[in-house]
């Protein structure tokens, strides 16, 4: 299963806010393990980097890219991903973005915990309880 990662649930495990933490863990668990395929986007990285640093240190942030470059596929958000997400008309451009990019990278399932930010059509959207339910 290819799963996208909205940047708020794998910051739930990074910044340990409960009461998420637990869903968050296990699921990035299940990336490690090669049980499902994670994805995040490029601009996603680029958020946790600069949210780590400003939170703990620079150091840390950098030791936490190397960890996520690790473990999930990044996708790319170009020319043609920011076009899609134009078309799809989203009151927030952002979520827009990281629905385009779920789009483009094949993703079966995208996993927030915002998911009526989300007007979907080719991808299920789940919280990440939900999501735990089917990987279990």
């Amino acid at each position: 299963m290819r799963v996208f990662f909205d940047i708020n649930v794998v910051l739930d495990l990074l910044l340990d806010r409960e009461p998420f933490v637990k869903h968050s863990a296990f699921l990035i668990s299940e990336v490690e393990r090669g049980n499902i395929t994670g994805i995040l986007s490029a601009t996603s990285i680029t958020t946790i980097y600069y949210l780590i640093s400003k939170a703990l240190s620079k150091k840390r942030a950098k030791k936490t890219i190397d960890i996520l470059l690790s473990l999930f596929e990044i996708a790319p958000v170009n020319r043609t991903v920011l076009e899609t997400a134009r078309d799809l008309n989203y009151k927030d451009f952002e979520d827009a973005v990281i629905y385009a990019c779920a789009l483009h990278s094949k993703a079966n399932v995208l996993v927030t915990r915002d998911i009526k930010d989300f007007k979907s059509k080719e991808i299920t959207v789940l919280e990440p309880e939900d999501l735990l339910k089917i990987t279990k």
